[in-house]
């Protein structure tokens, strides 16, 4: 059994003296590991760092096998985000958020691409709007996506400002007023497109997307959110204050 694809690196941890087990996402193959021969080594472990994106060989005797990989870097996205703290943590959380919520062997192409399009982003400007857009894409995909078109009570599709925390669908704001304390905040980019207008909004997102993971993703398998998304949400709280 063999197969060719490109990949991008989600995790490696070390196995044996000299092998590593990567897991990449890949775009035919979805959610895949491997194990590399002389992954170790000083040559290998730069290609195998989690956010690079590489044509990748697997090969396996049987298709339930572990298998190994080969590789061949293809963008070196790691290092590329190493002189910037707040990318190289999102960079991190979104590695580590796909590697735990993606179910194994499952092709996802649209997260793949949602990936590769906040990787080619990092650095520039409304890159973490990308993020969002992405762990919400996350959430579609599993089959948790947020109706954010109407209003879930009156069926309006303009002034919406709120989300219920339990179904996921959009309120508007004159609807939520009796109760808007308990609902969580609609930024207006997630409706209109575009960029946030400002850090609040930003943070609003990602509360709710982090709401929603939590909720259906981890919380249900007993899991916390991964420790690069909370970390990576403290890096960005400190750039909004620099």
């Amino acid at each position: 059994m063999d197969w060719s694809d490109e990949g991008i690196v989600l995790a490696a941890r070390p196995h044996g003296e000299t092998g590593l087990i990567a897991w990449l996402l890949t775009r035919d193959h979805g959610r895949h590991a491997g194990f590399v021969p002389g992954g170790v080594s000083r040559r290998a472990r730069p290609v195998w760092q989690p956010g690079n994106l590489l044509a990748v060989q697997w090969r396996a005797r049987l298709s339930d096998q572990l298998g190994n990989f080969s590789a061949e870097l293809r963008q070196a996205y790691a290092a590329g985000a190493l002189d910037d703290a707040t990318a190289l943590a999102g960079l991190a959380a979104a590695c580590a958020v796909l590697d735990t919520a993606l179910p194994e062997r499952e092709p996802h192409p649209a997260v793949y691409d949602g990936l590769s399009a906040l990787l080619a982003a990092l650095g520039h400007t409304g890159w973490p709007a990308i993020y969002v857009r992405l762990e919400l894409g996350l959430l579609q995909e599993l089959g948790f996506g947020l109706d954010l078109q109407s209003c879930a009570l009156t069926g309006v599709r303009e002034e919406l400002a709120y989300v219920s925390p339990r179904t996921g669908r959009a309120v508007s704001r004159a609807a939520a007023e009796p109760y808007k304390d308990k609902l969580l905040a609609l930024p207006d980019f997630l409706v209109a497109g575009g960029l946030p207008a400002d850090d609040d909004q930003l943070a609003k997102g990602f509360e709710l997307t982090g709401h929603f993971l939590e909720r259906h993703v981890f919380w249900p398998h007993n899991k916390p959110l991964p420790g690069p998304r909370s970390r990576f949400m403290e890096t960005l709280t400190l750039s909004f204050r620099a």
